[in-house]
C-alpha cells in the first residue's frame, strides 16, 4: 500500500499528505484541528473519493455511510496516535480500528507497469487503511509517531529521520515558519539589548 506517492507534492487536491503513512494522512482531513473552528474536508462522498484518489487509493464509489466510517476511523487513529505519544491507553479507539479492519479489504491488482493498485469500494479501502493502522501501531514504528510542534498545527507524522528528532510535519511549511519566527524573535531581542 502506498504511504507516500513518489514524485507528488505533499499538499495536493486540497489535502495534506505529510504523515509518511496513509493512516496518519487520513487524520489530516480535519483541517485546523487545533483551532477553535476546525474545517471538515470529508463532508460528502465526493470528498472522500477525491481524498482516496489523491492518496493513490481510488475507490469504486462511496456513500454517506462510508464518509461517516472514514471520519470514525480518522478520529480513532488520531486518538490512538496521541495516546501512543503520551504513553497512555485508548481502548475505544483501538476497538474502532479493529472493527473497521474486520471488513473485506481492498484487492491488490498488478498494473501493466508492474506497480500495485488497490481496487474496491470505499468501504474496502477504509478497511485496508485500518489494517495499515494496526500494523503501524502494532510494530516498533509506533514509537516514531510524532505530532508537529508548530503553533496551531496538529498534523501527525512518522519520524523516519536518522536521529529521530524531526519536529515539524513539513520543513517547507511549518519548519520554515517556526525557524523564521525564532529568527525574528532573536533579532528583536538583539535590537532591544542594543537599544538599552
Amino acid at each position: 500500500m502506498p504511504h507516500q506517492l513518489p514524485g507528488l507534492p505533499a499538499d495536493r487536491d486540497g489535502f495534506r499528505f505529510r504523515g509518511g503513512h496513509v493512516a496518519l494522512d487520513l487524520t489530516a482531513t480535519l483541517a485546523a484541528r487545533a483551532k477553535a473552528q476546525p474545517r471538515e474536508l470529508l463532508d460528502q462522498p465526493a470528498d472522500l473519493l477525491r481524498w482516496l484518489d489523491s492518496a493513490g487509493l481510488p475507490a469504486q464509489g462511496a456513500t454517506e455511510a462510508d464518509v461517516q466510517e472514514a471520519r470514525q476511523l480518522r478520529e480513532a487513529i488520531y486518538t490512538l496516535a496521541l495516546a501512543q505519544i503520551a504513553s497512555s491507553s485508548a481502548a475505544a479507539a483501538r476497538g474502532t480500528i479493529n472493527r473497521i479492519a474486520e471488513r473485506m479489504p481492498a484487492t491488490p491488482q498488478l498494473q501493466p507497469d508492474g506497480s500495485i493498485r488497490l481496487g474496491g469500494s470505499a468501504e474496502a479501502i477504509l478497511s485496508t487503511i485500518a489494517r495499515e493502522a494496526i500494523i503501524l501501531f502494532g510494530t516498533g514504528r509506533a514509537f516514531q509517531i510524532r505530532q508537529c510542534e508548530a503553533d496551531g498545527c496538529s498534523l501527525l507524522f512518522v519520524d523516519a529521520s536518522r536521529r529521530g528528532d524531526r519536529r515539524w510535519c513539513s520543513m517547507a511549511g511549518c519548519g520554515n515558519r517556526a525557524k523564521l519566527s525564532e529568527f525574528r524573535r532573536r533579532q528583536r531581542e538583539m535590537q532591544e539589548r542594543t537599544a538599552k
